[in-house]
C-alpha cells in the first residue's frame, strides 16, 4: 500500500503509517497512490482523482470535505473519510480567542504599545458577560464555543435546524427558530457551518443591515459564507462592529478587501494547526487506515 500524504501533518505520523505500507510526500507519485492524505490546502478535484488509477481512500484531516469531490470519488470506488472529531476544542478555542482579543481591543493595545503610545484612556474595552452570543451551527465545534460562552456570562443563542430539540437542551442554549432571528438578537455572531448552496455568501448586504449595529463577527468556517464586499461597506459603516476570521475565499487571500479594514483580525487558515490536534488527527488517520488494511472498510 502506498501512503501519500499531500499536505502537513504531525510529524510522527509517516512512521507511525509505515506499518501499513510506504508513506510518501512525493507528489509525483500520485498515480501510484492508494491512500492519499489531504488538509485544506490540496483540493481532490476530479482532475486529482482520476490521476489516481490506484487510488482506494481519501482521508481530510478536519471536519469539511467541500475541498473533495466526494461523487465523483465515489463513483470511482474511492472512499472518503474525515477527521471531525479532532479539531473541535482547537477551533473553538481560536474562536472564543478572536472574540475576547476583539472586545478587549488586544490587537490595538499591542500595536500603539510597540509604537510607543499610552492609549490607556482611547482604548475602552468591552465585556463578554451579560452579551448574547450567536451560534450559526450548533455541532461539535459550536458546542464547544457555547461552553466556554456560557462560563463567561454570556446568553448563548443557536440556529441549526437540522437539530433535535434535545440538543440544544442539552447544552443550554436557546434555539433560534429562524436565521432572521438568530442575527437579529445576536451582539457577537460565530459561524460554524458547511459551504453550501444555502449557506455561501448568506452574510450579505441585506442580511448585515439586519443585524445589531456593533456586531463583532467571527468567522472559523469557510470564507465564502460571507461577500467580503458587503463585509467591508458594513464595517466602513459602523454596522459590523468587528469581522474576525481565519477563513478567506483563497489560501492565502487574492486582493481581498477586507485586508483594507482597520477593524478586522485575520488569521492564516490556523483553526485547526494546535501541536495537540495535529497529533488527535494524526491518531484518527491511522485507525482509519488500518481498518482499509484490514479490509473493514
Amino acid at each position: 500500500m502506498l501512503i501519500l500524504m499531500c499536505d502537513s501533518f504531525d510529524a510522527t505520523l509517516p512512521e507511525k503509517l509505515s506499518r501499513f505500507g510506504e508513506v510518501t510526500k512525493d507528489m509525483e507519485r500520485l498515480p501510484e497512490a492508494h491512500v492519499a492524505l489531504i488538509r485544506s490546502k490540496t483540493t481532490a478535484d476530479k482532475a486529482f482523482i482520476d490521476k489516481c488509477k490506484n487510488l482506494k481512500l481519501i482521508i481530510r484531516g478536519g471536519v469539511g470535505l467541500d475541498n473533495v469531490d466526494r461523487a465523483h470519488a465515489e463513483s470511482k470506488g474511492v472512499i472518503v473519510k474525515n477527521t471531525p472529531e479532532a479539531s473541535s476544542i482547537a477551533v473553538a478555542e481560536l474562536a472564543f480567542a478572536m472574540m475576547t482579543s476583539a472586545s478587549s481591543r488586544i490587537v490595538e493595545a499591542h500595536n500603539s504599545m510597540v509604537a510607543g503610545k499610552w492609549l490607556k484612556k482611547e482604548l475602552t474595552r468591552t465585556e463578554l458577560f451579560g452579551k448574547t452570543l450567536g451560534l450559526y451551527g450548533l455541532g461539535r465545534i459550536a458546542r464547544e464555543v457555547a461552553k466556554r460562552a456560557l462560563v463567561f456570562g454570556m446568553d448563548v443563542v443557536a440556529f441549526d435546524p437540522y437539530l433535535p430539540d434535545d440538543v440544544f437542551a442539552s447544552t443550554g442554549v436557546r434555539r433560534a427558530a429562524t436565521r432572521e432571528e438568530l442575527f437579529a438578537q445576536a451582539q457577537y455572531l460565530s459561524l460554524h457551518t458547511p459551504l453550501t448552496d444555502e449557506t455561501r455568501g448568506m452574510l450579505n448586504k441585506k442580511t448585515l443591515s439586519e443585524m445589531k449595529k456593533g456586531v463583532v463577527i467571527v468567522n472559523t468556517c469557510r470564507g465564502k459564507v460571507i461577500v467580503e464586499e458587503d463585509m467591508k461597506a458594513a464595517l466602513d459603516e459602523g454596522q459590523v462592529g468587528a469581522y474576525c476570521t481565519d477563513v478567506w475565499y483563497n489560501d492565502p487571500p487574492q486582493n481581498s478587501p477586507l485586508l483594507q479594514s482597520t477593524k478586522c483580525l485575520f488569521s492564516p487558515h490556523i483553526g485547526a494547526s494546535t501541536k495537540e490536534n495535529l497529533l488527535r488527527i494524526g491518531e484518527q488517520i491511522e485507525q482509519i487506515v488500518g481498518l482499509l488494511a484490514q479490509n473493514k472498510l
